[in-house]
């Protein structure tokens, strides 16, 4: 299946590695260029350069408030076009709502809900018919996961911006989409896997919550983002797409 990637122009923010990178990976096999970015410059710029010349890294942190306007430029500057953009960022520290303090929800809402906020508000005024807006959420948008209460409290939020915006836009020919993962085997899993004491028999007990009994790879992620960011998505938007191995039960 063709998915008219060939030469659009995709940003990808938090993209050096995790989900983000394997979105990336996926849309330039199909023929797209990306602009790849990270808080980290040396993985941005190594993860694109494993990409080859269709890629380009740049060190860029989400809470900045101008980091949406230079990737976006970056994106016209090195390609010559801007065709849509995955906002990606790390989940916020695990912790209970009883011990998370004030400064851990600050710093989350700035990097999680505001800076993703204004990637896409910033995409949509630069973006023509054709374009479309990604959100790597989190199955917690449908369902909380226990110990990682700033994640159930901001994720949802934004899918409700999410919405919103697709509402705003969707006259202008532009879509916005999201992405609910759940266990993908990531650093980000692995990490909290580990921090159960016991990380096999964590992903034991996950996996068997599962319908299809394993852990997503983040090639599979890729593989469904990099459709929903296509044109032959043309007619999606306004919708959470859970990538999770069926554990989300409600229809």
């Amino acid at each position: 299946m063709d998915l008219g990637l060939k030469d659009r122009v995709y940003v990808l923010t938090g993209a050096s590695r995790g989900l983000g990178y394997a979105t990336a990976r996926e849309l330039v096999a199909d023929g797209a260029k990306v602009v790849v970015s990270g808080r980290d410059g040396a993985g941005a710029a190594a993860g694109a350069g494993a990409l080859g010349p269709d890629a380009v890294g740049v060190a860029a942190d989400n809470a900045d408030p101008e980091t949406a306007g230079r990737l976006i430029a970056t994106a016209r500057e090195r390609f010559g076009r801007f065709d849509g953009i995955l906002v990606s960022v790390g989940g916020p520290p695990p912790g209970s709502a009883a011990d998370t303090t004030d400064a851990q929800w600050k710093a989350a809402f700035d990097s999680v809900f505001l800076g993703a906020v204004r990637m896409a508000h910033t995409a949509a005024a630069e973006l023509t018919e054709g374009g479309v807006i990604g959100l790597v959420l989190s199955g917690s948008v449908r369902e909380p996961i226990p110990g990682l209460t700033v994640s159930n409290g901001l994720r949802p939020g934004l899918a409700g911006f999410a919405k919103s915006l697709s509402l705003e836009v969707g006259p202008r020919g532009i879509r916005v989409v999201g992405l609910l993962p759940a266990r993908i085997d990531t650093d980000r899993v692995r990490e909290l896997d580990a921090a159960s004491g016991d990380p096999e028999a964590a992903k034991a007990r996950h996996s068997a919550a599962i319908p299809l009994r394993r852990y997503g790879t983040p090639e599979e992620f890729g593989r469904s983002a990099a459709f929903l960011l296509s044109p032959a998505a043309s007619y999606l938007t306004g919708l959470m797409l859970p990538v999770d191995g069926g554990a989300l039960h409600a229809i």
